[in-house]
């Protein structure tokens, strides 16, 4: 294994960064890291972004120096990349595009929305999060497009995050009702998007409840991937909640594991359980187990 460091190229902040990475393994890389005083928030990842300042320091400690386009040939070869699609630093364009199309002449509103969503320390519960959701929507209402509320309902509904059940889906649904309510959409389309939100806290609509099936599907669509992605889902939800103990995660999570098995139905949709029951199914008893 070995620590690779491209020279310090890229701006933000201020100053230009470069980017630490492994050849092998996330594991090893985070342990340079933190003998190295590079902070956990530097994280992006697949790679630490670390300061110009700390170029000198880096090197001494062990990390090679190569081009740019040779770090990211090592970390391509290292099976670790991230692809730029799941990037949540990558995604504010096509988000933007997304929000234009759903709700135009609100703009200033969506990039409220968007940095919510981009906030430090969210891992899971990211602008990554959010466009699967859009996209699953997407994926359950073509050739249609999903109705405006519900689209609303998916960028408001981890809008607020501190890592409470409950508390944040209460949370995001007033911040919903009174920025909607702002910018002047209907009364009973805002409050219909309350709705919606509230309802991600327990995933579990009425029979007849067709918007609130499909925005609770979308949002679970996460529990159908492979058997990598579920991984890195799982890796994501542990460091949301990096504030809460190994053994109160653990109990929290089991429980929140077994609710999910105990829905019935968990996808409500036909086609949402064509493509994700099963391996929902699979992921959620392989992790209780």
């Amino acid at each position: 294994m070995a620590i690779y460091v491209d020279p310090p190229l890229w701006p933000a902040h201020g100053t230009v960064f470069s980017h630490l990475v492994s050849d092998k393994s996330l594991t090893e890389l985070h342990a340079f890291a933190a003998a190295a005083g590079v902070p956990e928030r530097a994280f992006d990842g697949d790679h630490y972004d670390v300061p110009e300042r700390r170029y000198e320091d880096l090197v001494a400690a062990g990390a090679i120096p190569v081009e740019a386009r040779i770090l990211v040939r090592k970390l391509i070869a290292s099976g670790l990349r991230i692809p730029a699609r799941e990037r949540s630093k990558a995604l504010t364009v096509p988000l933007m595009e997304r929000w234009n199309s759903i709700y135009p002449g609100h703009e200033s509103l969506g990039l409220e929305l968007l940095e919510r969503w981009g906030e430090d320390g969210r891992k899971y519960h990211s602008r990554t999060h959010l466009l699967a959701v859009l996209e699953a929507l997407d994926t359950l209402t073509e050739p249609a497009l999903p109705a405006r509320t519900v689209s609303l309902a998916a960028w408001f509904h981890d809008a607020v995050y501190e890592g409470v059940a409950g508390q944040d889906e209460e949370e995001s649904a007033l911040l919903a009702e009174a920025r909607l309510s702002a910018e002047g959409l209907a009364p009973d389309d805002v409050a219909e998007v309350a709705r919606l939100v509230r309802l991600t806290s327990t995933h579990d609509p009425q029979p007849c409840d067709h918007a609130g099936a499909l925005l609770c599907d979308a949002d679970l669509s996460v529990l159908g991937g492979d058997e990598s992605s579920y991984a890195r889902y799982l890796a994501a939800v542990r460091e949301d909640y990096a504030h809460v103990s190994d053994e109160d995660f653990a109990k929290g999570r089991a429980a929140v594991v077994r609710h999910l098995l105990g829905l019935d139905p968990l996808f409500h949709g036909e086609r949402a359980k064509a493509l994700w029951l099963e391996a929902a199914r699979r992921n959620l008893a392989g992790e209780l187990a």
